[in-house]
């Protein structure tokens, strides 16, 4: 099945899933943010069931460490604690600034470096999650993608900043050219390779 064909079968099941990430505000925004500290080379669906646990055990507001929820888990889960609860305690910071500024560029910066543990991917992934639109989240999944549709020649073993965003505009140009906006391929490309539209 080619591109199209796989995108006209999942194309409403992708589209609900933008609009989920549009509704998201509050404290959902720190748990999107925990999810995007836990991901880091660890599976989504991983760090998903932790940020679960840590929503029922009302993290964000009670005092408690996260690390025996993160050790079965998440890999790096000592250096994952400490990014977790620095994140705890800048959150009102952190939130104000997504509220009020409007350049997305701007709030890339900022997140990049006033938030331990994120980076550009990362960064990417929150803004993409609590509803911003046209960003690149160049996980392995999507890199693999991008190769075997020959965008890409290699799966580089690092990003640089430089080189990020390089593969980014090209991941934009692709997207013109198969017609599918970008934030659609990138949960396309995710659901061919685990089989879920999922964040």
């Amino acid at each position: 099945m080619d591109l199209s064909q796989e995108y006209e079968k999942k194309k409403i099941e992708i589209e609900n899933r933008l609009l989920d990430f549009k509704k998201i505000k509050n404290n959902d925004i720190f748990y999107e943010l925990c999810f995007c500290l836990l991901t880091p080379q660890s599976s989504g669906f991983r760090a998903d069931y932790c940020i679960n646990e840590l929503k029922k055990n009302d993290f964000l507001y009670k005092n408690f460490n996260p690390k025996p929820i993160l050790r079965k888990k998440i890999r790096f889960h000592n250096n994952k604690t400490k990014y977790l609860l620095e994140a705890k305690n800048n959150f009102k910071k952190i939130k104000n600034k997504i509220e009020t500024t409007k350049n997305i560029r701007e709030l890339q910066i900022w997140l990049l470096k006033n938030v331990k543990g994120l980076g550009l991917k990362e960064v990417n992934h929150l803004l993409r999650n609590i509803g911003y639109e046209n960003l690149a989240i160049l996980d392995r999944h999507i890199l693999k993608n991008l190769k075997d549709h020959n965008v890409i020649n290699t799966i580089p073993r690092s990003l640089t900043p430089k080189l990020y965003l390089e593969i980014e505009q090209k991941f934009k140009d692709f997207s013109k050219k198969v017609k599918i906006p970008m934030d659609h391929l990138d949960l396309l490309f995710w659901s061919q390779e685990t089989g879920k539209v999922f964040k």
